[in-house]
C-alpha cells in the first residue's frame, strides 16, 4: 500500500499537481490546503493581509477528475471570501481532503478541530485560523492489517514555528484523535504539513503513542519557498518494520511543499 500526504499549495501549481496525482500511484493520498467553492471553477485569487496567492476555485473537484475512482473525503477548516478574475467575491471552504481507492474498504472516518473551531471569516485573518485533523481507516486486503491515517494541517503562526502553548493543545487534541480511532491491531500513520520545528513537543507527545517520525530535519520545501527555515511535512509511523520505503520527493515540483510517499 503507499500513501502519500502534500500540502496541496490551493491548486497553485495545479498543472503540475493533476498530472502526478494519479502518476504517483498512491492507494491513499492525503492534501492539506484545498478549496471548494460551490458553483465556481477555475482561477480565484487568495488575500489575507500578508500574501496573495492564485487558488484553484475548486481544487476538490478538480483532483476528483484527475482520480475518478478514488474516493474522497474533505473537512472544512474555515471559510472566506476569494475574488475572480472579474473581481467578483465568492466564499470558498479550505481545508483538508483524503483520497482511497476504489479497491480499498473504508471501515472508519472520524476529524477533530485541533486548533480553534469553524469560522467564517468576512476577511481572511493573518493569524490564529483553525485547523483540522482528518482520520481515515481501511483494511490492507493482502495482509488483512487495518490501517489508520491520519492526517493534519498544523498552526501557522506568523511568528515562526517554535513551540507554544497553542501548538502544545493541538498536539495534545491530535493525541486524542489518534486513540479514539485507532484500532488495537492497526498500523497508524499520521502525516500533514505540521508547520513545527524539528525538536518540537508534539513528537514527544505521539511518541508517547508509539509514533516515529520518519522526516527529522530533511528539508520538506520546494524551489517555491523562498524562506530559510525548510521544516514543515512530517510522516509518522507505529510500526518501523512495515516500511518497505519512504520519500521525501523533490521532484516533480507541485507545491511550494515538497510530496512524503510511504510504502508499507
Amino acid at each position: 500500500m503507499r500513501i502519500a500526504s502534500v500540502n496541496a499549495w490551493g491548486g497553485a501549481l495545479a498543472g503540475e499537481l493533476l498530472a502526478w496525482l494519479p502518476a504517483s500511484a498512491a492507494d491513499i493520498l492525503c492534501l492539506q490546503e484545498v478549496t471548494r467553492t460551490p458553483g465556481v471553477t477555475g482561477w480565484t485569487r487568495f488575500s489575507d493581509g500578508e500574501r496573495s496567492l492564485p487558488q484553484r476555485a475548486a481544487l476538490l473537484d478538480d483532483v476528483r477528475g484527475v482520480l475518478p475512482y478514488h474516493q474522497a473525503f474533505f473537512m472544512t477548516s474555515d471559510s472566506g471570501p476569494v475574488h475572480d478574475d472579474t473581481g467578483r467575491s465568492h466564499r470558498q471552504d479550505f481545508g483538508l481532503a483524503t483520497l482511497a481507492g476504489a479497491d480499498l474498504p473504508v471501515v472508519g472516518l472520524d476529524s477533530a478541530f485541533v486548533h480553534g473551531q469553524f469560522t467564517e471569516y468576512p476577511e481572511w485573518a493573518l493569524a490564529d485560523r483553525p485547523r483540522i485533523a482528518l482520520a481515515v481507516r481501511t483494511v490492507d486486503r493482502g495482509t488483512g492489517r487495518p490501517v489508520c491515517v491520519v492526517q493534519v494541517h498544523g498552526l501557522r503562526d506568523p511568528l515562526g514555528k517554535a513551540d507554544t502553548p497553542a501548538r502544545r493543545r493541538q498536539a495534545d487534541r491530535l493525541a486524542d484523535l489518534v486513540r479514539r480511532v485507532r484500532g488495537p491491531r492497526d498500523l497508524v500513520v499520521v502525516c500533514g504539513d505540521f508547520n513545527l520545528l524539528p525538536d518540537s513537543e508534539t513528537f514527544t507527545v505521539l511518541a508517547d503513542l508509539g509514533l516515529t517520525d520518519l522526516v527529522g530535519a530533511a528539508d520538506t520545501r520546494t524551489s517555491h519557498y523562498r524562506k530559510p527555515v525548510r521544516h514543515a511535512s512530517y510522516l509518522l509511523v507505529s510500526d518501523l518494520a512495515a516500511v518497505k520505503r519512504f520519500e521525501i520527493a523533490a521532484e516533480p515540483e507541485v507545491s511550494d511543499h515538497r510530496a512524503l510517499i510511504l510504502d508499507i
